[in-house]
């Protein structure tokens, strides 16, 4: 039996495991495999990302939007990191994140930055 050698530089921690940044939404997630029928290769896909309870996320801060804001912004100025923006969206239960920044006046909550 030979050693793939991909596999051997992946166990070894030589190359990263997952394709996604730490400031993803999908880092941690785990990698599935669908094998069509026939001969043909398995085709990766990501599992599915649950998102947290609302409950279950410790809130920081309250924003009320105003015009010209989008949720990059939001998280740029609350995390110094305009990739996080999910975070935000993930608090406020909302599946596209620009319906956090969609109405001026609306009240956006604003999670603890990652790590506290």
């Amino acid at each position: 039996m030979s050693i793939d050698p991909i596999q051997a530089l992946l166990d070894a921690g030589a190359i990263p495991s997952t394709s996604f940044g730490p400031n993803s939404r999908y880092q941690g997630v785990a990698l599935g495999a669908w094998l069509p029928p026939g001969d043909g290769p398995a085709i990766a896909y990501v599992l599915r990302r649950f998102i947290p309870q609302m409950r279950d996320i410790d809130i920081e801060a309250e924003h009320i939007v105003k015009s010209g804001e989008r949720p990059d912004l939001l998280s740029a100025q609350a995390y110094g990191d305009s990739e996080l923006y999910w975070r935000i969206a993930d608090a406020n239960a909302a599946t596209d994140p620009f319906e956090l920044t969609d109405t001026i006046g609306l009240r956006v909550f604003i999670p603890a930055a990652p790590g506290q």
